[in-house]
């Protein structure tokens, strides 16, 4: 473990808002955590708020080789048997973004932490010559299935000129990275001038997340930083970015997929929904689910 100052303003003036809930044995850094489908709801480390700039943040956390690892060995293929839902969120993501980009405004677009792919696939149907990293050793050779451009590894293991892409994208990524700023710095460089980034993470100022406190689902143990609005655009001012755009999104999900969200906090309801939508013959019917804790931001480099 290893404390840190504020990614955002550099303060070391922090408060407590939720306590660790892990042991210190071996109950932290359980590999199945770190899946994108895992349900490992309100296991997570101390998190606390800056006092300077109000960035809240897991501190302290592990090593970022550690957390490096963990995403390196990760295998979800529950993400499979979710694809459709993802597809769809993603077919409809990518809407606001064309309209922030043409086509003569340049096609060539890097998705940071592609997973298996499933963006790059939508984004090339629609003519996008797509790009993606991805540190999951399963993850990579899942979209290379696919015949998918994606690189092994992080953003520091993408060797491109400057101002090599018209876009960039996180989807569900910054709040999982060690040092955001960093990652916003490289994404600065690699981005064409008048390009955009596409980030899209959760609201830790929703209301939602104020209302539900330490019960909100979002506190895990594989998110080390909790964006708001405004502490996010504080950040992408400061790398030099201007944000143009900022939307609520949520995602589509399947109805059996949705039941098992819900186990951790009731196995009786997440059982007789799963029972339920399999009588119905609904369990792999896609659904839109939006609580307004997922945001989107579209920022350009000038």
């Amino acid at each position: 473990m290893e404390y840190v100052a504020c990614n955002l303003c550099g303060s070391r003036d922090s408060k407590v808002l939720y306590p660790s809930t892990l042991s210190d044995g071996l109950d932290r850094g359980n590999v199945e955590r770190f899946r994108c489908t895992s349900s490992g709801y309100g296991k997570h480390d101390t998190i606390v708020k800056c006092q300077n700039c109000g960035l809240v943040y897991v501190n302290p956390h592990r090593e970022a080789s550690a957390i490096l690892h963990d995403y390196e060995e990760v295998v979800d293929e529950l993400y499979l048997e979710e694809r459709e839902g993802r597809v769809l969120t993603f077919r409809r993501n990518l809407r606001p973004l064309e309209e922030l980009m043409p086509p003569e405004r340049g096609r060539r677009l890097l998705d940071v932490g592609c997973h298996i792919g499933v963006f790059l696939e939508i984004a090339q149907e629609r003519g996008w010559e797509a790009w993606g990293v991805e540190p999951s050793h399963w993850a990579v050779r899942e979209a290379h299935s696919r015949g998918l451009h994606v690189i092994e590894g992080t953003l520091d293991d993408l060797h491109v000129a400057d101002e090599f892409f018209d876009v960039i994208t996180m989807w569900d990524v910054i709040e999982h990275l060690p040092d955001p700023l960093r990652a916003l710095r490289k994404s600065y460089r690699l981005l064409k001038r008048g390009g955009i980034i596409c980030i899209h993470t959760i609201n830790i100022e929703s209301p939602l997340a104020r209302l539900m406190g330490r019960h909100w689902p979002w506190l895990m143990e594989m998110h080390l930083y909790y964006f708001s609005p405004r502490t996010l655009t504080a950040m992408l001012r400061k790398v030099g970015f201007t944000v143009v755009k900022m939307i609520n999104q949520g995602r589509f999900l399947r109805l059996g997929y949705l039941a098992t969200r819900i186990e951790p906090y009731s196995r009786f309801l997440a059982g007789g929904m799963s029972k339920l939508v399999t009588i119905l013959g609904l369990k792999d019917k896609a659904v839109p689910i939006n609580l307004g804790d997922l945001f989107t931001t579209f920022a350009r480099k000038h």
